[in-house]
Order: C-alpha cells, then structure tokens, then sequence
C-alpha cells in the first residue's frame, strides 16, 4: 500500500532522535522513521547537520545501510547540510561553527563514499573558497547543491548559481537576526528568479509577509516547503540538550537555542507545514501539491513512481480548524 502525504527534503530527526548523534544507532533512526511517516510524510531525506569528522564516519554509512534495507522506498537519499557552510554567528545558525569547514571535493568525496553514495542533497555557503568547484564536480555525481547558512553577497550567490547550485536552503533563515537593509542573503535569494526558493512555513521561521514575497518573487515551480524538523519534533515543550546545546521548545512550537538567540530547526512536521501554508490563501490545493510533493522530487531528481508514495489524498486537521479534500 502506498504512503500518502507529502515530500521533506530536510528531516533532522524526530521524537527525540537526531540523524545527526555520533551515538546513533540503528533502533533509534528507524525507530524516527517509522514515527515520521505516521505523521502525513511519505518520502523524505535524513538530514545531517554540521558534525566532526568521526560523527560522520558513524552516521554517514549506518543510515544509508538501514535506508536501504528498511526504507528504500521512502528515503531516497541524504541531505548534507554542511559541513562546508559559514562559521559567522548567524549565519552557522545551531550548527557547530568549530567543525564548519571550507568546500572541498576531496572532502566531499569521502562523504560521499561513507554514504554509499546516498547524498542527494548538499547545502553549501556560496562565499566559501573552491565553492563553484565543489558545486560543479556534486552536480557532476547527480548531487543538488542548495545554498545556505552563509554570509554570500550577491555576486556570490550569483556565480554559485552560474556553477549549478539549484536552491536556496530555508531561504530567510541560516542568516543574522540583522543585516544590511538591500545587500542580503534574502534579497539575493528572490533576486535570483530560477534559483528555487527552500522555505519553512511552520509559523515561526518565516512571518507571513515574507511567505508572501517568496510567492510573488518565484513561479510556484520553484518553491519548495521544508519542514526543518529538529529531533525534537514531536516532542512535549521543554529543555532540551541537542548536540551539547540547551535547547528550548516553547507551547506554542517555537524551537530556539536562547545562548545563540536562534532558532534550532522546526518542531513541525510537513503535515503541519503544508496547513499553516494553506491558512494563508496563498495557493489552490493543486499548487500546494505542487509545493509539498512533486517540486521537492523535481529538484533531487527522483520520480514518484520510484517511491512507495503518492500525494496527500486528504489533509487532517491538525492545530489548524480547517480539512482539504482533493
């Protein structure tokens, strides 16, 4: 029987399981897994965050090993969020600025081969040195290249684009709380038409207005919705420690890391993404369809028919009063 719901290209982990532990283990990933897909996600990418070099030789093969053996068809990949990203505050968001590094294809490729070659997704910084160099030799390997948490001006961006980067990672946010008001990540990200746009609508990383602008700067074909999910969604609201950080999720959703003033992932699940979207009459339900499940398999290069998935039939009514029926 096919999963019906929708498609996440950045899951960090879930119900207190972080793909990004050096002590992750086997049970406890697909443990996550299983949960998630309870939830209205059919398909999605494990998503691991900036980490040291013997995390990744841990976590790298033992979830591309039980992906493949588990959830070959509802995990069609890996996300690769770092660890060539900026170490700037801001712009490093909850990530661990120590173990940032510059891009490097050689690096890169011992990745990717701990991954068994299952890294579909990489988030990079633009402004990084050898970025269009790491990014045309990814692109070579079949791998999408977004960019994110970074500090790029525009000219950066521009030629990252030029090199094959696609995306923009949860564009509006991996940025400092301030920064200058026309020579930003954010205006560089809509100015840049083709270049999609990867944004987290749980109600908290991006406020409406901005939601709106990402619609009116792209054809909806270029906007995908993330959810961002931190181990800790699906979670009751307290003190967390994520990766040797306290982390908070307040009642009302809010996930935040308040030494760092950020924000640390999302604590919403894309069912939950797509209905905060919907409450805003932004999009018909075939285009946020569009948004939730067919651009995200456009731009990693899978078809629906190779998953285990279709798109969600019916919508439950989760903290929103409403339910759409296609």
């Amino acid at each position: 029987m096919e999963i019906s719901g929708f498609i996440d290209l950045q899951v960090n982990g879930y119900k207190g399981i972080n793909f990004s532990a050096a002590d992750l283990a086997e049970e406890g990933f697909c443990f996550a897994c299983e949960e998630l897909l309870k939830t209205g996600t059919a398909a999605f990418l494990p998503t691991l965050v900036t980490s040291a070099s013997d995390a990744y030789a841990r976590t790298l093969p033992l979830i591309a090993k039980a992906s493949g053996k588990y959830f070959k068809k509802i995990i069609p990949g890996i996300h690769l969020e770092g660890p060539f990203i900026s170490s700037c505050p801001g712009a490093v968001g909850a990530h661990a600025a120590e173990n940032t590094k510059q891009p490097s294809v050689a690096s890169f490729d011992k990745l990717r081969e701990l991954s068994e070659g299952r890294i579909r997704l990489l988030t990079i910084a633009a402004e990084g040195e050898d970025a269009e160099k790491l990014i045309a030799h990814a692109v070579s390997k079949g791998v999408a290249v977004s960019l994110g948490h970074q500090m790029a001006e525009y000219g950066q961006i521009r030629r990252c684009y030029d090199a094959g980067a696609c995306a923009m990672t949860h564009l509006g946010n991996g940025m400092p709380n301030e920064v200058p008001r026309h020579r930003n990540q954010l205006i560089s990200g809509l100015a840049i038409k083709a270049l999609k746009a990867m944004i987290i609508t749980d109600g908290h990383h991006l406020p409406e207005q901005v939601i709106r602008a990402v619609f009116n700067a792209k054809e909806t074909a270029d906007i995908i919705v993330t959810s961002d999910a931190s181990s800790i969604a699906g979670c009751p609201p307290g003190t967390y420690n994520v990766g040797g950080s306290a982390i908070v999720l307040e009642e009302n959703g809010y996930l935040h890391n308040p030494e760092k003033q950020c924000m640390a992932g999302s604590a919403s699940t894309m069912l939950e993404c797509m209905n905060h979207l919907a409450s805003l009459n932004i999009l018909p339900l075939k285009e946020l369809l569009n948004v939730g499940f067919y651009n995200p398999l456009k731009m990693i290069g899978v078809e629906p028919d190779e998953l285990n998935c279709q798109p969600a039939m019916r919508w439950d009514e989760h903290r929103r009063m409403f339910e759409l029926i296609q």
